[in-house]
């Protein structure tokens, strides 16, 4: 019986120095939850950060959308001002308010010289022709204004609307 206990005691002992019981294993118990507590904070803050970059991609799309209506409306309100700035509006609105091209001109030399022939500005004519009405079918009398635009002539007869002058919405 001495033969059987002596291979068995021999097997405990190995596995006794295998797995350590006692002060060995509690000195590796806080270095496991050290390792535990590093590795979660570490995978929460990565939570965290992506979190972050998901929220700030979100802001910077929403930030090129709008950079892209504002200067969709900038682009149009330039073709705005260019289409008042043309030469051609400018003199229409200018012959709208009573100006007249002007005579020739006449400039000053540095010595208080006078070159050129001043002329005067050819008077406006103070009321227009009247039209036949029956000339035109279409219109419902002399200068008639059915905008209401004060001008005394019809603006959709006398230059098409173009494109480019036409009002623009946003999508606000």
């Amino acid at each position: 019986m001495n033969t059987a206990k002596g291979p068995l005691k021999g097997r405990a002992a190995r596995l006794g120095l295998l797995m350590p019981s006692g002060p060995s294993t509690a000195a590796r118990t806080p270095f496991v939850l050290l390792v535990v507590v590093l590795l979660g904070g570490g995978l929460i803050s990565l939570l965290l950060l992506n979190s972050a970059l998901n929220q700030g991609s979100f802001k910077l799309n929403e930030l090129k959308n709008e950079t892209t209506e504002l200067t969709d409306e900038e682009q149009a309100l330039q073709r705005d001002v260019d289409d008042y700035a043309a030469p051609d509006a400018l003199e229409r609105r200018a012959r709208e308010l009573g100006m007249v091209p002007g005579g020739s001109p006449a400039f000053l030399g540095p010595d208080g010289k006078v070159l050129g022939r001043p002329s005067a500005a050819p008077s406006p004519d103070p009321t227009p022709a009247p039209t036949d009405p029956s000339a035109d079918p279409g219109a419902a009398g002399a200068g008639a204004d059915p905008a209401g635009t004060g001008t005394g002539t019809d603006p959709a007869r006398t230059a098409p609307a173009s494109p480019a002058t036409a009002p623009t919405t946003s999508g606000r």
